[in-house]
């Protein structure tokens, strides 16, 4: 049992102490958020100081709807 101990610290000891996948998704996620909110922030009402600034050629237009949820179904 000794043995099979030995040969299993130095195995042990050079692996990540932090799994990459993990950090893999962290940063995806990180990533994702900012695209998300980026174009929520464009689409949204301008701030202060921003209003005659064009819109990037990469943020969607996204068109906003009088009344939403309400009404009948325009399809």
């Amino acid at each position: 049992m000794h043995l099979l101990m030995q040969t299993a610290a130095p195995a042990a000891a050079n692996s990540p102490h932090f799994p990459v996948a993990f950090t893999l998704v962290y940063v995806v996620g990180f990533i994702a958020a900012v695209t998300i909110g980026s174009i929520a922030w464009y689409n949204s009402k301008r701030p202060a100081g921003w209003e005659s600034k064009e819109r990037p050629d990469f943020v969607p237009k996204v068109n906003k709807e009088e009344t939403p949820g309400l009404g009948e179904p325009k399809s």
